[in-house]
């Protein structure tokens, strides 16, 4: 089978047309590190499927002519020097004014034609995030360790905070306005797709997932994701978000590890106090004693945090409700 044979997505067909643009300002957004290779299809792509959108690539000190040929296919090129995806994303959602937001890679693995359906449902579901759930049947595109790691990750992230996304690692998605202009913005690499996922679901926002086909990178394009580091940071990011929005889960969790821990060291020494009326481990009874005050202290704090953050998502929902849902003025 030939190279172009086995990048051809799996067939989908978009069912509804695009929004009127004379409504809708659609921005697309295209952060771009070395991908010479991709970007101008990517572009033409968009540029195709959505004909009246405004195609912004943020270039992240790309090393080749990706600049050059972005702006040749008809883009509107800006340059973010902090190098990480977050931070090109942190970019682009503060300068770009618009009322829907189409965020995708690239490297041109996604499915542009998919755009107008996702675009078309947000707009008449009244959403603020609609997923791309990525699809395939080549194994290439997306390697068994990627799909167990997002897996795995996207679990994490359903049982705290809620299962409403399938895909939480996917770097196309469709975004109104005031998901946008909320969205603090605070990752600065790969971890910004799950600071995504966790802004939607903390603030209990409508969202949605559509299946969109998803293919292998051209031939010369190289990902820059790497299996175990940016997984690592994910995880990371993870869990400071758990200790961020779920503080008394998180420190309870510590103190039960504290408590337990504690109980364990005193036992022995309890026995033996109650069989002789003695305290012959006086150090070992010190260090439990202690360890049992850091597990009081991490309740409390986890207590005091939770009210802290119940207040900060309340400010955080009020700044959403202050941007009109997308379309609200058109009904």
């Amino acid at each position: 089978m030939s190279i172009a044979e086995r990048r051809q997505p799996i067939e989908f067909r978009a069912t509804v047309a695009a929004p009127d643009a004379a409504k809708l300002r659609v921005a697309v957004l295209i952060p771009c590190y070395n991908e010479e290779a991709a970007i101008g299809k990517v572009v033409s792509d968009f540029r195709a499927a959505l004909p009246d959108a405004t195609i912004y690539v943020y270039d992240n000190n790309s090393r080749d002519r990706t600049v050059e040929v972005a702006r040749t296919a008809g883009a509107v090129v800006r340059r973010e020097p902090l190098q990480g995806k977050g931070n090109v994303m942190r970019r682009m959602f503060s300068d770009i004014e618009a009322d829907v937001y189409v965020l995708v890679d690239g490297d041109d693995t996604y499915h542009a034609a998919s755009a107008p359906a996702m675009i078309e449902k947000l707009v008449s579901e009244q959403l603020d995030m609609v997923n791309g759930q990525r699809v395939t049947d080549i194994a290439a595109a997306y390697r068994p360790g990627h799909r167990f790691g997002n897996k795995l990750l996207t679990g994490m992230v359903a049982a705290i905070f809620g299962s409403r996304i399938q895909d939480m690692l996917s770097g196309y998605r469709v975004f109104s306005r005031r998901f946008v202009k909320s969205f603090p913005a605070l990752a600065s690499g790969f971890e910004t797709e799950t600071e995504l996922t966790v802004h939607a679901l903390e603030l209990n926002m409508p969202v949605d997932e559509v299946k969109t086909p998803y293919k292998d990178r051209p031939p010369g394009s190289v990902s820059k994701l790497s299996t175990y580091r940016d997984g690592f940071r994910i995880l990371r990011t993870i869990l400071i978000l758990v200790k961020e929005e779920r503080p008394l889960a998180f420190f309870s969790s510590l103190a039960l590890a504290f408590l337990i821990l504690s109980l364990a060291l005193a036992e022995p020494i309890i026995v033996t106090y109650w069989q002789t009326g003695l305290v012959p481990r006086l150090p070992t009874a010190v260090l439990a004693t202690g360890i049992m005050l850091l597990a009081f202290l991490s309740l409390t704090c986890g207590l005091i945090l939770d009210t802290v953050t119940h207040g900060r998502r309340e400010m955080k929902r009020l700044r959403y409700l202050t941007i009109p849902a997308v379309g609200a003025d058109r009904k």
